[in-house]
This record gives structure tokens, C-alpha cells and sequence, in this order.
């Protein structure tokens, strides 16, 4: 039991058997599963309703696809926050009400993309909401502090309050973005936010000041691997706009979530690099068509995104989605180092996210031989 709790400790455990890690634990699993064994029942309900995406020149689908999984990841996250906070209720008062203003954020998002999904939305609607829910951030203490961030000089405050402000619309707005752009191929936003999650979760930990943070991304995590179960090629479902704003708008908000005492501003790298994918699929899709002429390059889908690339090369979702995996997982173990995270601790985290990835996957494929095995043989 000793040498047990000697190698927890060198992973950043501090307690293995303490409240803390296992409220993180029971958090995680119970997105896990409700995720998991809710997605069958919501997508006969979508069938049922027509929650569904048509086949189109873009899409990989040749038939209709549910397209109501962000619902269903969402009530996982949900329901294991609520889960985590009668285990271990958050006991600083702000962090309480900025975590509240997450939830709520996201919330909003969640229902706009579905929204979205169902029945279509103009852009610039779009982009509204997804300011005004950056805003209920800024004004509940969560921004970025430009005088904060590593390496640039100090400005006065009259312009530092301004700049600071559109910075924190800038990385919420834009990472929402982002992450909706990767939704493409099966698999691909579903195992990147179950990588980046992660990552994040392990290296919040490493701090006694981010509680919070592991509570929420041990939520997010959980739901994004129980919903990968049902979303690896061939896909069952997919998660929409929904799912796609709750990953991207939650991962930018707990980058800036902390206790009163907590920089937000110096806590930029590690996310920065970590979801390094998305950022830069987005900013070569912008550049790209930009070059071409395109006055509004968010409102003009194309075939110009990474994930589209990589699938044009390998003919393969399943190979494109481990591939962006595979990257994601990279982009991941660095931010881990950049931020002094110890090697056991990244190491660890590596092997956990590739053994999750491998299961949920193996469950996918296997599922996939008996749902064609009787077609075969009739």
C-alpha cells in the first residue's frame, strides 16, 4: 500500500484514497457512462423526430444521421458536475459563481447550436450569441489580463482594460470556432476533446488552485470518450454544432478559470499549444480562403480544412481520426512540458488517453462486425 501511494504521489496524486481524487474519478466515470449508454436511446428518439443531417456534397454520410450526440454529451457533463459538487462542493465563493457562469454560458451555446442544427442560423446570429456568453465570462472576472501574459510590456490601464477585453472575446469566439470547424470526419472532435481534456485535467491537477478546472474537464473528458464509443466511423451519430460550441467554449473558459489570486493571463500557453490543431486548422482555412476572395471565410464551408486533407490522402475516416489523434495527443505532451509538468506525470497521461482511445475504439469496430454480420448472412 505504500509503494502504491509512493508512485501516486510521483503522478501528482497527493492522497490516492483522499475525497479529492476520488470525487475527480467518480466525476469522470459518471459522464463516462451516462454518455455512453444514453446516446442509443437519444439517436432512436432523433431518428424518430428527424434530428438529422441529409447527405450533401460535403458530408461523408450517405444517408440521414442523427446529428442530437451534443445534447447527449452535454446532460453527461452536466449531470457529473452536479455529481462532483455534492461530493466535494466548491468552497471559494467567486470560483463557485464563475463556474456557474460556465455552465450557463455553455448552456446557452448548446441550445443556439442546436438551434443550428435543426433548423439554421445566420452567422452573424451566431456570433453574437457566442460574444454575449464571452461576455458573461468577462463581466463574472474571467478574461485575460494582457499586463499578465509573459513577455510583453506593461500598457497603461486605460488601454489595457479595452485590450483585454477584446482578447477574451478573441480566445473564447475563436476556439468555439475552431473546434466546430474539426467537425468533419468521424471521430475527429470527439478524440481530440477526450485528448485535450485530459491533458488539461492532468495538468490542472498539478496545482492546488484549480480545483474547479478538474472538476470540469474530469466532466468533459468522461463525456467525450462515452460519446467516441458511438462516433468512431461508421458513425452512429454525431454530435452538431451543440457538441462542437460546448467543447470548444468550455475549453477556453476553464483555461481562464482560478481563484482570486490566479493569473489568467500567464495560463494561456499550455491551452494554446494543447489545442494547437484546431487553432491552426482554422487559421489556415481563414488565410486560405480570405486569398481567394471570400469576404466572410466562416460562412463558406469547403473542403480546405486539415481533417479533409488527411482524409483525401488515406482514403480512410478511422486512419484520419487516430492520425489528428496522434497530433492532438503531441500537441498535448508538450503544453504538458511547457508548463514544468514532471515526466511520469505526462507519460501517464499519454498511456492513459491512448489505452481510453484504443477501448472505446476496439468497442466501436466490434459492435460495427455484428451489426454487419447478419446482413451477411441472412
Amino acid at each position: 500500500m505504500e509503494s502504491l501511494s509512493t508512485l501516486a504521489a510521483q503522478l501528482g496524486i497527493a492522497n490516492l484514497f483522499g475525497r479529492g481524487f476520488v470525487s475527480v474519478i467518480i466525476t469522470f466515470l459518471t459522464a463516462w457512462l451516462f454518455t455512453w449508454l444514453f446516446i442509443p436511446r437519444l439517436r432512436e428518439f432523433a431518428v424518430q423526430v428527424g434530428w438529422a443531417d441529409q447527405p450533401n456534397e460535403r458530408r461523408l454520410n450517405k444517408e440521414p444521421l442523427p446529428n442530437a450526440g451534443g445534447l447527449a454529451i452535454f446532460a453527461g457533463f452536466l449531470i457529473s458536475v452536479v455529481v462532483a459538487w455534492t461530493l466535494r462542493p466548491i468552497v471559494v465563493e467567486i470560483v463557485n459563481i464563475q463556474v456557474l457562469t460556465i455552465l450557463l454560458g455553455a448552456s446557452l451555446l448548446v441550445l443556439v447550436g442546436f438551434i443550428d442544427d435543426q433548423f439554421g442560423l445566420s452567422p452573424l446570429s451566431r456570433l453574437l450569441v457566442q460574444v454575449l456568453a464571452a461576455a458573461l465570462l468577462i463581466v463574472n472576472g474571467l478574461k485575460i489580463d494582457f499586463n499578465a501574459i509573459p513577455f510583453l510590456p506593461i500598457i497603461p490601464d486605460i488601454i489595457n482594460g479595452p485590450l483585454s477585453i477584446f482578447l477574451t472575446v478573441l480566445w473564447i469566439v475563436g476556439l468555439t470556432n475552431a473546434v466546430n470547424l474539426m467537425d468533419g470526419v468521424d471521430g475527429v472532435v470527439g478524440g481530440v476533446g477526450f485528448v485535450v481534456s485530459t491533458v488539461l485535467l492532468a495538468t490542472a491537477a498539478q496545482f492546488t488552485d484549480r480545483a474547479a478546472a478538474v472538476v470540469l474537464l474530469a466532466g468533459l473528458s468522461g463525456a467525450a470518450l462515452g460519446y467516441l464509443r458511438h462516433n468512431f466511423n461508421p458513425s452512429r451519430i454525431i454530435m452538431g454544432d451543440a457538441g462542437a460550441y460546448l467543447f470548444g467554449y468550455t475549453l477556453a473558459a476553464v483555461s481562464l478559470l482560478g481563484t482570486l489570486k490566479f493569473s489568467a493571463g500567464a495560463s494561456l500557453l499550455v491551452p494554446l499549444v494543447v489545442l494547437a490543431l484546431p487553432v491552426l486548422d482554422t487559421t489556415q482555412v481563414v488565410i486560405g480562403r480570405l486569398a481567394r476572395g471570400i469576404r466572410n471565410p466562416l460562412g463558406h464551408p469547403d473542403k480546405t480544412h486539415i481533417h479533409h486533407r488527411v482524409l483525401a490522402r488515406t482514403s480512410s475516416a478511422r486512419r484520419t481520426a487516430v492520425i489528428l489523434w496522434g497530433v492532438a495527443l503531441i500537441c498535448g505532451m508538450a503544453g504538458m512540458a511547457f508548463q514544468g509538468v514532471r515526466w511520469p506525470v505526462i507519460v501517464a497521461t499519454g498511456l492513459l488517453i491512448v489505452l481510453c482511445l484504443w477501448f472505446v475504439a476496439y468497442r466501436r469496430m466490434r459492435a460495427q462486425d455484428r451489426e454487419v454480420r447478419p446482413q451477411e448472412n441472412p
